[in-house]
């Protein structure tokens, strides 16, 4: 619908206005118009040769299981924790008990590379650096990098350990060698983890080895996961290495979706409390996607599980970039205002992650307080662009004043009042 000035807005009061921009066929010809070429889509490519031959090959249907909640309906999974975030915009394409508190494994180490990476930021650990080797580390359980009781080890090599072998002892080394004891670097990482935004994690560890009261949610992995990648690209190519050979033992990348070229990171885990989990991210056609599952029943399981979902998010989801920063989305009337019509614009990039195929079902207006009360200062929130779908609840993303309108003096305003001051 076109909003009309009601009469009220002659006489000064405020009434909510909702003028449609575009809506259904053509409203990716009017995306375009505005914000230039969509984003675009393609289904996933695979890097390596053999992934290439399972790109063509159809999705697997999905396995008996209960559902996830998805922008687009129930989609079952057999993981038992499921969460699919786009690392862009931040939408959630797929949730299954996300904040349910569940045992991480090895998950954890994500963490612990977060520390350990901040550190070699801010200068205070290097890569050419060398660390002891105690015998705590040379005992831990699990599985291992075989670092040499009594010697030291480099850093870059125990990272190597740490996220491509998903060595205890690595971690341990690491450990000990930043704070002193495992204990105080365990603290770091419970100091720093709500920071990060992760409100439901707490560690015991360094490690992810069973502990009562240790535990992480899929949410907050799909966080640390989203920090690594943005707070420390120079390091995160680790993740992404697919084998590592230390004190003469050559041990692949445990995570198979890496091995597959399908994800370039990060991580995969496994106790008898947590299953069989995975966080993995992919970046495809300037998209990338971050899939996190726990409580899987095998390893076999685990990888097809974390493929599936990630065809998934890519098959069914796509970013549209809508407006630019600072592009003029529509105009409000101003009442009282040295001008009569304010400018409406994107205060960033609105870019939305949406369902593949949205521009036949969406529907995008803006929706504002009419008219705007003078004086009016630029970057003021004065509206918000809608953006409807079926299934979908409705998108609501700020809108402010693209310029300031001072306010009319005390002569002009009881002229305007009196019906003899320039129409508002």
């Amino acid at each position: 619908m076109t909003a009309r000035c009601l009469k009220a807005v002659e006489l000064g009061t405020n009434v909510r206005t909702r003028r449609s921009l575009f809506g259904g066929v053509a409203g990716i010809a009017a995306c375009a118009s505005f914000a230039g070429p969509l984003k675009a889509f393609a289904r996933p490519h695979h890097h390596a040769a053999h992934a290439a031959k399972a790109a063509a090959a159809p999705v697997a249907e999905a396995p008996a299981g209960t559902p996830a909640n998805t922008p687009i309906g129930p989609f079952d999974t057999v993981a038992r924790w499921a969460y699919v975030v786009d690392y862009d915009t931040g939408a959630v394409l797929l949730d299954k008990a996300s904040d349910e508190r569940m045992a991480p494994s090895s998950l954890t180490k994500m963490m612990t590379a977060y520390i350990v990476f901040g550190m070699l930021a801010t200068g205070r650990l290097r890569l050419e650096q060398s660390l002891p080797v105690s015998e705590k580390a040379w005992r831990t359980q699990g599985s291992k990098m075989f670092v040499p009781l009594g010697q030291s080890v480099l850093v870059s090599d125990l990272i190597q350990g740490m996220l491509i072998q998903s060595g205890n002892d690595a971690c341990i080394v690491l450990a000990e060698g930043i704070a002193g004891s495992e204990e105080r670097f365990v603290a770091m990482m419970n100091e720093e983890a709500p920071k990060l935004g992760m409100m439901n994690s707490h560690f015991l560890n360094v490690t992810g080895l069973p502990a009562d009261g240790h535990y992480m949610t899929a949410r907050d992995v799909a966080t640390v996961a989203s920090h690594l990648i943005r707070d420390f690209p120079q390091y995160y190519h680790y993740f992404g290495e697919l084998e590592f050979t230390y004190n003469h033992i050559r041990q692949g990348n445990r995570n198979v979706l890496v091995d597959k070229g399908l994800a370039d990171g990060l991580k995969t885990g496994h106790t008898d409390a947590g299953g069989f989990g995975l966080c993995a991210s992919s970046k495809r056609n300037g998209n990338r996607v971050i899939v996190v599952i726990n409580g899987t029943s095998s390893s076999n399981e685990r990888a097809h599980e974390g493929e599936r979902l990630m065809f998934w998010a890519f098959a069914n989801f796509e970013n549209a970039t809508l407006f630019r920063r600072g592009q003029v989305v529509d105009s409000a009337p101003v009442w009282m205002g040295e001008r009569r019509q304010v400018p409406l614009v994107a205060g960033a990039d609105i870019v939305m992650t949406l369902p593949v195929g949205w521009q036949q079902r969406s529907h995008i207006a803006v929706d504002y307080a009419s008219p705007v009360i003078a004086p009016v200062t630029k970057g003021q929130v004065c509206g918000a662009l809608v953006i409807s779908a079926p299934n979908m609840a409705d998108i609501r993303v700020p809108l402010e004043a693209g310029e300031s309108v001072a306010k009319l003096g005390l002569v002009a305003r009881a002229m305007t009042r009196l019906g003899h001051g320039p129409a508002q």
